[in-house]
């Protein structure tokens, strides 16, 4: 009954977007006596790994107590070009110095997570191990099991073209790269981002024409940035909340975090229950103070990283730092009369700043607060209720009147 249980959950999980070919086909496999074999691929294109991965962890946690054998596959081959997804110019290429620094510390981090050690313990794989073996023959045979049309129908390649940025030949080799690690490892199930599905598939077609197999892929949400509709956590871009990070610095990045985003980043990257997520929501709209709203989401990112007794000392620690200014009865009443606005209006209103691109600029370094949460962008709306506390820079504080 337990594993039945365990079942419905993974299959219909939250985080879990789309199923290939079918969720019916996912329970049929997990059903099964035979052993699951999944895996997710990661590429050490950075030292850390973050909180959008969470997503991934948190159901492959689940198959991992289902008793499925989970694949940590680090893509140190498949680093040295670069995953082309979402870029409109070339990766340029890391050297094995880089790659073997990245990921020296994913396995730590991972583990924060899933086991690695006990009856079913993750196992790590380097995908060098078969790719760099390759003769130009294998490549060709590889080469041979697609089409151009397939390549160029990628959105990003499309973007580029219709850009007239050049696309190099090894970009489209790596998809076919990534598809090659399902036949190498003869994998089960794939599980990634919803941007990596274009690979995923790949992987799923090649298992298919090498092997005769038939290769689960799932699809996972991604953590999106209502303001400005991209990831939340985005390496190249910066502003990522990663694994390896103290359980008050993900406490207080998580503060910092856009207040439209808690819901999604509370529903994919921590276990807080569908009734909680759902109340969190209510509150939210009902127009319960945000800030207490990130505390509750804080928390429960960093006791997923960290367990609870480390959350709540991040939980404390913040408090002392940051919740609890000195303001005094007489602060600076700042007289707004338009309630509804954006940021940076509100910054250029208080007077301390002498044009808005230093506003615009004080506010990208986290140097804006309003009511104890750290606003970064710009361009975010506000509405004002009136009795805010505003801080601009490190020492002027108003209260909003």
């Amino acid at each position: 009954m337990e594993e039945k249980r365990l079942v419905e959950e993974i299959v219909n999980h939250r985080a879990i977007e789309s199923v290939y070919p079918s969720r019916e086909a996912f329970a049929a496999a997990l059903r099964s006596k035979k052993k699951f074999r999944i895996y997710l691929g990661v590429d050490p294109t950075g030292p850390h790994i973050h909180v959008g991965h969470l997503t991934n962890f948190l159901v492959l946690r689940k198959l991992q107590d289902l008793g499925a054998e989970i694949i940590f596959l680090i893509g140190d081959f498949t680093a040295r070009i670069g995953d082309p997804t979402d870029k409109l110019a070339a990766r340029q290429p890391l050297t094995d110095k880089e790659i073997k620094a990245n990921y020296a510390s994913f396995r730590e981090q991972a583990g924060r997570i899933l086991s690695f050690k006990g009856k079913n313990p993750v196992r790590t794989l380097f995908n060098a191990a078969w790719l760099s073996k390759m003769t130009f023959a294998d490549i060709l045979e590889l080469t041979s099991r697609v089409t151009v049309q397939q390549m160029v129908e990628r959105d990003m390649f499309q973007e580029r073209i219709k850009a007239g940025k050049q696309i190099g030949l090894h970009e489209f080799l790596y998809p076919l790269m990534q598809g090659y690690d399902s036949v190498a490892m003869d994998v089960d199930a794939e599980i990634g981002g919803r941007d990596q599905t274009f690979n995923m598939l790949m992987g799923r077609d090649l298992l298919k024409k090498y092997k005769d197999k038939e290769k689960i892929v799932l699809t996972t949400k991604l953590l999106i940035n209502p303001v400005t509709g991209k990831k939340l956590m985005n390496k190249s871009e910066g502003g990522t909340i990663n694994l390896d990070d103290s359980p008050s610095d993900i406490f207080g990045k998580v503060m910092a975090v856009v207040v439209d985003s808690m819901i999604t980043v509370a529903e994919l990257s921590t276990e807080v229950s569908d009734r909680q997520s759902a109340a969190c929501e209510k509150d939210l709209k009902s127009g319960r103070n945000p800030r207490d709203i990130k505390k509750e989401v804080a928390h429960a990112i960093t006791a997923t990283v960290y367990g609870e007794a480390a959350a709540g000392k991040a939980e404390e620690q913040f408090e002392k730092l940051f919740s609890r200014h000195e303001v005094s009865g007489d602060v600076p009443v700042l007289v707004v009369k338009v309630k509804k606005l954006t940021a940076l209006e509100l910054a250029v209103a208080s007077g301390v700043l002498k044009s808005k691109s230093e506003a615009r600029r004080l506010i990208k370094q986290g140097g804006f607060e309003l009511d104890e949460i750290v606003i970064k962008n710009p361009s975010e709306p506000l509405t004002l209720r009136g009795g805010e506390i505003l801080r601009v820079g490190k020492k002027r504080f108003f209260r909003v009147g």
